[in-house]
């Protein structure tokens, strides 16, 4: 048995396809568009093990990250939003929150994010990818934290600012600003905007390119890129998590 057929069907909200080097990630729920959770075992708890498993997983050339559905990310499952008081429940999410995309960038072969609609909650993990692509129907946003009251401190606060510029950025978290596809590229934040059935064609024809180079030059490459990255969200991360955990903690009592 291959490492990935002890991973490959673990995770309830991803659908994992290996063909060729080449890995498709595909976050669902119930094999619709992704609604985001947080309880424990939920894709809050998945994606970090997920992330872990491919970095570990020599079979691996490159990792494509996309969504079903029409959207990417579009909205919360409102059956799993923690109900525990927050001051019990946050440890997990601290964790969690760390383990996400510090392991995403463990994996140490290029990541091809496609951005195939609305990606308004956690749209930093596609945008995090060496190669962002988008269908022309996509949107970026975070309206996850401050407009709706929480603390933009799980790594928002990091990846937002280094792309758009620290004004852009900050703007971007403070006011919930939706960025189509187009201006996304505009902003450099997306490097191609295609017809929604040409997306994953691509995203596989990108893939297979860099899947031809030499192992080792495709996975340093990776980690030349994903260093300086890495090196700021050990520096901050941990502290806007805590920040977002203490604010949240204070609105509940």
């Amino acid at each position: 048995m291959s490492h990935f057929d002890n991973y490959a069907r673990r995770f309830a909200n991803i659908e994992l396809v290996l063909r060729e080097g080449i890995l498709q990630m595909s976050l669902h729920s119930d094999g619709g568009s992704l609604q985001w959770g947080a309880l424990d075992g939920s894709i809050h708890t998945q994606l970090g093990e997920c992330f872990g498993e491919i970095a570990r997983d020599p079979a691996v050339r490159v990792l494509i990250i996309t969504g079903k559905g029409e959207a990417f990310c579009a909205g919360m499952n409102p059956g799993e939003i923690p109900q525990e008081p927050m001051a019990q429940g946050w440890h997990r999410l601290l964790r969690e929150g760390k383990d996400l995309l510090h392991k995403l960038l463990d994996i140490e072969v290029p990541v091809i994010g496609a951005i195939n609609g609305p990606a308004w909650i956690h749209a930093e993990i596609p945008v995090l990818s060496d190669i962002v692509l988008a269908s022309e129907h996509a949107e970026l946003a975070d309206m996850a934290h401050f407009i709706h009251g929480v603390v933009p401190g799980d790594g928002v606060q990091v990846v937002w600012p280094m792309l758009l510029g620290p004004n852009r950025g900050r703007y971007f978290l403070l006011t919930g600003q939706r960025l189509s596809a187009s201006e996304a590229q505009a902003l450099g934040v997306v490097a191609e905007v295609l017809p929604a059935g040409q997306l994953l064609p691509r995203a596989w024809e990108l893939a297979q390119g860099i899947a031809r180079q030499p192992a080792l030059t495709a996975r340093y490459t990776r980690t030349l890129f994903t260093q300086p990255i890495k090196r700021r969200l050990l520096d901050e991360l941990g502290h806007g998590l805590a920040l977002e955990g203490l604010a949240t903690i204070a609105m509940s009592h």
